[in-house]
């Protein structure tokens, strides 16, 4: 029930894994490994298993490269790898669990990966690259697919024994970096503006490989032929199926970035400060070659930058679709512009911003959490505390990370009372078939303050602005012992209502020694 981490309560996953792993020191370097994992949903009760994974890889290869010297030109910089991936994957419940129907529906099979790839200068200022991958699937699961007249549906019989497929796909690429300087003088505030553009044009091409598709024929009960329906036999195998439409693409991205140099506010400085106005502002499109209608994508407009010393991360996106709608709400092959609207429709946009500042001149809380971070995100929770921190205060991993961080308690009084807080906003707007709705709008923050040298109080929590509600919030309460520690946590509302108590001595040696009350969330909530 995942009831000791706050902020991952909603991980219903338990998973294990074993690997072996092997490297052979020839030239090129050959890498192996085996590994078995397991995956078990308790909400679902599906197991996912794979018994085992093999991997295997060569190191990058350049076969036209000089003995000595530097590579030129594209011949001498062509490389290839080679790596394959060998699958026993087994799909089951717990109930049939290491039963002999667990082994029954199991898919096994092999991916073998050759990409092959080069670049080189053109026009002394334009990088090119070009790409190839060659790919082939070995399976042992494969299917096929009749029509019954006298059921009339579509019936499907595995089949094992072994089977393949070959695919392979081309990609280009070339783009280059176009610097602008924009010198308004030394004794200017703002001295200089730097504009940074990356422009680049990308082709890739993938054939149809309909050669692996057959047909089969819907009857109808007067037994006339209605339909012909494609398939393929390895809709069943591990590692997807070979494509059947030919695609054609072009595309056109944009990555930008503005910092300027302004005048140090400390005057015995003898360089001028460099800031970044715009991290990142990227514009992204596809042309499809190959499309009969609808051939442009929509433009994916991304940035983000920091303001206030790094204090302030903002990130924005938008996606703006050139195409118009009908009476319907439906994308039709019509320009929006040519409809009567502007250029592009905006369908949908997005803002994250995320503040954090403390008593120390708006440093960020200095204690150690590394660990209660790190186990936070693997079980799929944030980075931050902003969803509340983990409850698991016997946890000695954790908690010894934090009291390390600590400083000295001082026996004389502080006036100073250190504190810190996190502040996030996010909001979505969606637009795409006329909504016109704000999808999601919250703020969200988390503090803690140092009452004293040994007390401390921190809060999580957050306030839903669409619909109204404060969202998942947790108090916390923690007392300095000196040789002994105290945590108390409290979630007052939601179906996660609960409290947990703990007190136990700090020395690993004796951290049995220790007393622990908790109430658990209502299960039949």
């Amino acid at each position: 029930m995942n009831q000791l981490n706050a902020a991952n309560f909603l991980n219903n996953t338990l998973s294990s894994s074993v690997s072996y792993s092997k490297t052979f020191q020839v030239e090129p370097q050959v890498n192996i490994s085996l590994t078995a994992t397991h995956s078990q949903n308790t909400n679902t009760k599906v197991i996912n298993m794979t018994l085992p994974t093999f991997q295997g890889s060569v190191d990058r290869i350049f076969p036209f490269a000089p003995k000595t010297g530097s590579k030129k030109g594209a011949l001498e910089n062509i490389n290839l790898q080679y790596s394959v991936r060998g699958e026993n994957r087994i799909q089951t419940t717990d109930s049939l669990f290491f039963k002999a129907e667990m082994f029954e529906d199991a898919k096994a099979g092999f991916q073998h990966n050759i990409p092959i790839s080069t670049n080189f200068k053109v026009f002394k200022h334009f990088s090119m690259s070009t790409s190839a991958n060659y790919r082939e699937n070995w399976t042992f699961n494969t299917i096929n697919k009749s029509y019954n007249t006298e059921t009339q549906s579509v019936e499907t019989t595995p089949l094992k024994g072994f089977d393949s497929f070959r695919t392979y796909n081309f990609s280009s690429s070339i783009g280059t970096t176009v610097y602008g300087l924009f010198d308004f003088g030394k004794d200017k505030k703002i001295q200089a503006i730097r504009h940074v553009m990356r422009p680049s044009v990308s082709y890739n091409i993938n054939p149809a490989f309909d050669q692996y598709y057959e047909t089969y024929e819907v009857i109808s009960a007067d037994g006339t032929t209605t339909d012909e329906v494609d398939y393929t036999r390895f809709e069943g195998s591990l590692f997807g199926t070979p494509g059947k439409v030919y695609s054609s693409s072009v595309g056109l991205s944009l990555n930008n970035n503005l910092e300027a140099k302004v005048r140090d506010k400390d005057s015995t400085a003898t360089e001028a400060k460099k800031i970044f106005l715009l991290n990142s502002l990227n514009f992204s499109t596809n042309y499809n070659v190959a499309g009969d209608s609808l051939n442009w994508s929509p433009v994916r407009v991304s940035g983000g930058t920091q303001l206030f010393d790094n204090k302030m991360s903002v990130n924005f996106g938008a996606t703006l679709d050139p195409y118009a709608l009908d009476n319907n709400n439906r994308k039709i092959d019509n320009f929006n512009i040519n409809n009567g609207g502007s250029l592009f429709r905006l369908t949908s946009a997005n803002l994250t911003m995320s503040y954090s500042l403390s008593s120390d001149t708006f440093d960020t809380n200095n204690s150690d959490d590394s660990a209660a971070r790190d186990e936070s995100i693997k079980s799929g929770g944030r980075a931050d505390d902003l969803f509340g921190k983990s409850q698991d205060f016997g946890n000695q991993q954790i908690n010894d990370k934090r009291d390390a961080s600590k400083a000295k308690a001082s026996d004389l009084y502080s006036y100073k009372i250190p504190w810190s807080l996190r502040l996030a906003y996010a909001v979505n707007y969606n637009n795409s078939r006329r909504q016109n709705e704000i999808a999601s709008h919250s703020l969200m923050f988390s503090g803690d303050i140092e009452l004293s040298p040994r007390w401390s109080v921190g809060a999580s929590s957050g306030y839903d602005l669409k619909n109204n509600g404060f969202t998942y919030t947790q108090l916390r309460f923690e007392r300095d012992l000196e040789s002994w520690r105290m945590n108390f946590s409290w979630i007052p509302f939601s179906n996660r209502t609960s409290w947990n108590f703990f007190i136990g001595i700090r020395s690993s040696i004796l951290k049995d020694i220790k007393y622990e009350k908790r109430k658990q969330p209502d299960r039949r909530l």
